[in-house]
């Protein structure tokens, strides 16, 4: 399993309108060879900003990889916010590999 996250430090007086842009997109990950899941995640806010982490869980690196390159990115991400910049800089992205994977029904055994 591969976890690709962006971090997003949004101004907050634009969480809103960061929060639509997300919500009213079509992201196009459901026609991916190994998508798992995706989650839009509010964290705490901060002084100048409230902080926000894309979350996708992919069956692989590879599958990942393949999302960046191909033509379902491109349209997903082709719909840039308006002029008004909603984010203090450009995301931070981190991935990772997973090490351990504890589910419900593991846990329950």
């Amino acid at each position: 399993m591969f976890i690709a996250m962006n971090r997003f430090k949004v101004y907050k007086d634009a969480t809103a309108e960061f929060e639509q842009v997300w919500l009213g997109r079509d992201s196009h990950l459901g026609e991916m060879t190994g998508f798992v899941a995706f989650h839009l995640l509010r964290g705490p806010e901060h002084e100048d900003h409230v902080l926000y982490a894309s979350h996708t869980v992919w069956a692989s690196r590879a599958d990942f990889e393949a999302w960046t390159r191909s033509e379902q990115f491109r349209k997903a991400h082709s719909r840039a916010p308006g002029t008004k910049p909603l984010y203090l800089s450009h995301p931070q992205f981190e991935g990772f590999e997973a090490v351990q994977t504890i589910d419900r029904a593991a846990a329950a055994e």
